[in-house]
């Protein structure tokens, strides 16, 4: 049979890498989805919890730059099953928290590090290095997993703290972290070339079965204008996206009267439509300029931020969460694609880790500061246009990222 033909096992990795993803989404909107039951719980204000939530995120992201070192030097699937231990055990810590010291400790710093081992360059890294055709495909499945893991577990976080309390949702958590380990372990491969496969479509694309990394790619890139426009835009993108909606959504909308479950109801909606936007995205980065695409991303976003203060009725914030939905994370694919391209497929988990690192620490100061203006104006109207002014900013920022021609990948 015509190897060409034959069933292609980076999709069986594929399928491997999409629970590990949904399972650590999942783990990374537990704050945001039990916010307003921890207060009510712990007694602690908006900005104390919001600090804990900050680090977790700034941890998360400088976690995906050690996490493309590992994968490099220890391999992906054991990475990842680390990823599922260390999870499972920071949820089961989180759960016995008393203090705040803890709360920053355990639900902060150690859950952080542990599903930002993966949640950050796993699916590129699985992408890059398995296939070349479909790639941006790829990528936008592995980013649509993200938003199933958000669609289903938001509801459902804020579901069982209601029901059963937040304490009782991160030992379910813990839970199902240890169940992935046993089919990662069984089926995750580190590459092609283990089971003596190419990417798929290398041979078509004309590159190396192999394409060596780059121990010095870091030191190249530093001296890049290219990776710092990149770090920036993503810096932008988490500031506006896991940092304010992510965090500070629920309790916007419980500010103007809606329920925790309809307001994590809504969240779940705002998922449904980025699995769309996310799996489209991938598509559309196959094929068109990704500058463009990310400055009609970005600039989609900053309206909608814009627009969100005004909008305090049901019809309202079921629009801005389809809106906002279709490119929460949309700019993956092509931010990916842009890296991959200018720096090498086999570079890319370690120069998208450094430049995640950026998106989360903008997602770090956009949550403890959107936090502190909610305690110091009652309201989140600042941190809104703010946020819109900046997305808008960063399409326009996009648009001169050289996109390099020597390294780009046929697709």
């Amino acid at each position: 049979m015509n190897p060409e033909k034959r069933f292609f096992y980076g999709w069986v990795v594929v399928a491997v890498t999409i629970p590990v993803l949904m399972i650590t989404a999942g783990i990374r909107s537990a704050p945001g989805a039990w916010i307003v039951p921890m207060k009510d719980d712990l007694g602690w204000s908006i900005a104390s919890l919001s600090f804990a939530a900050a680090i977790g995120l700034i941890v998360y992201g400088f976690s995906g730059p050690l996490s493309g070192n590992l994968m490099r030097r220890f391999g992906v699937r054991n990475v990842a099953m680390i990823s599922m231990v260390l999870s499972a055990l920071s949820m089961l810590l989180s759960s016995t928290v008393k203090t705040q010291w803890q709360l920053t400790l355990y639900f902060g710093l150690f859950s952080g590090l542990a599903t930002g081992l993966v949640a950050s360059v796993l699916g590129a890294t699985v992408a890059n290095r398995w296939f070349v055709k479909h790639r941006g495909l790829v990528v936008g499945i592995m980013g649509a997993a993200v938003s199933a893991g958000q669609l289903i577990f938001f509801p459902l976080l804020t579901a069982w703290a209601v029901s059963m309390g937040w304490r009782t949702a991160a030992m379910i958590l813990a839970g199902l972290c240890l169940l992935l380990i046993l089919p990662v372990f069984i089926f995750m491969k580190d590459e092609p070339e283990q089971l003596g496969l190419k990417p798929l479509g290398a041979s078509e694309a004309k590159v190396s079965a192999k394409p060596q990394a780059d121990e010095n790619v870091m030191a190249k890139a530093l001296r890049s204008p290219d990776f710092w426009l990149l770090a920036v835009t993503f810096y932008i993108c988490g500031a506006t996206s896991n940092g304010l909606i992510g965090q500070h959504f629920i309790p916007h909308a419980v500010d103007h009267g809606f329920t925790p479950i309809a307001a994590a109801n809504a969240l779940a909606l705002m998922g449904a439509f980025n699995f769309v936007g996310t799996i489209a995205s991938g598509w559309l980065t196959d094929r068109y300029d990704p500058r463009k695409l990310l400055l009609i991303y970005y600039g989609f976003r900053g309206i909608s931020l814009l627009f969100l203060p005004f909008l305090h009725n049901s019809l309202g914030i079921v629009a801005f969460a389809v809106m906002f939905g279709l490119d929460y994370i949309a700019t993956v694919p092509p931010t990916i694609a842009l890296a991959a391209d200018t720096f090498g497929r086999k570079n890319v988990g370690v120069v998208y880790g450094w430049v995640f690192a950026a998106h989360q620490v903008g997602a770090a100061v956009s949550a403890w500061v959107a936090g502190l203006a909610r305690d110091s104006f009652g309201d989140y109207v600042l941190a809104f246009y703010l946020a819109g002014a900046m997305a808008i900013l960063g399409g326009l920022m996009a648009l001169i990222i050289r996109r390099s021609k020597a390294q780009a990948l046929p697709v």
